[in-house]
């Protein structure tokens, strides 16, 4: 089996990225944006996805976290795409719904190389801790652009902003795990086409 891992480097005057990832992990991570609930969501997606997840970024805090989490996301999708490789045996779809208490969001993937990002996920508030919730959908973004997948984020039920993004956080490393499992049945990539 080919080694699935990816090292991406991103540097502007903006931010500075770095992330490791291996999609054959066990779920280690060590994560530092310098936004804390940012790093507690990244690391659901890591501890879920099975993916073993290193991310330092030094971003320009002092305007505000969207640099920061949006350049974190598009270094996310690109190594994602880095490490899926050709995708030959990859499952390719996946889906995933993982509740936190009272709050319920599903994710529904599609790794075939189509960029597609549907969010309808509802925080109440416009904050938790220093994170901006309107940065969710950014990052979520970037990462499908960048890794060439169509991602749906549906939420079914929630109140407690918290618990609403950290169900779609988890719901998405679940499904990422799933879309990105290799399957023994699968000699080539799943698609009639013959390619992805």
């Amino acid at each position: 089996m080919a080694d699935r891992t990816a090292e991406v480097r991103r540097e502007t005057k903006e931010t500075k990225v770095f992330i490791r990832l291996n999609l054959d992990g066990t779920g280690e991570y060590e994560i530092e944006t310098g936004i804390g609930f940012f790093d507690h969501m990244l690391s659901h997606i890591a501890k879920q996805g099975k993916i073993d997840l290193e991310v330092k970024v030094e971003g320009d805090l002092e305007v505000d976290a969207h640099h920061t989490v949006e350049d974190t996301g598009i270094c996310f999708g690109q190594a994602l795409a880095q490490a899926a490789g050709d995708k030959k045996g990859m499952v390719r779809f996946g889906d995933a719904a993982c509740p936190l208490d009272e709050a319920l969001v599903t994710a529904v993937i599609d790794f075939g190389g189509r960029s597609h990002l549907e969010y309808n996920v509802s925080p109440p508030a416009a904050k938790v801790g220093d994170f901006e919730t309107e940065l969710a959908p950014e990052f979520f973004a970037a990462v499908t652009n960048n890794a060439g997948m169509a991602l749906h984020l549906n939420q079914q039920s929630g109140h407690n902003t918290h618990h609403i993004l950290e169900s779609a956080f988890k719901s998405f490393g679940r499904a990422l795990d799933e879309a990105t499992r290799l399957d023994p049945r699968v000699s080539d990539v799943q698609s009639t086409k013959g390619t992805l």
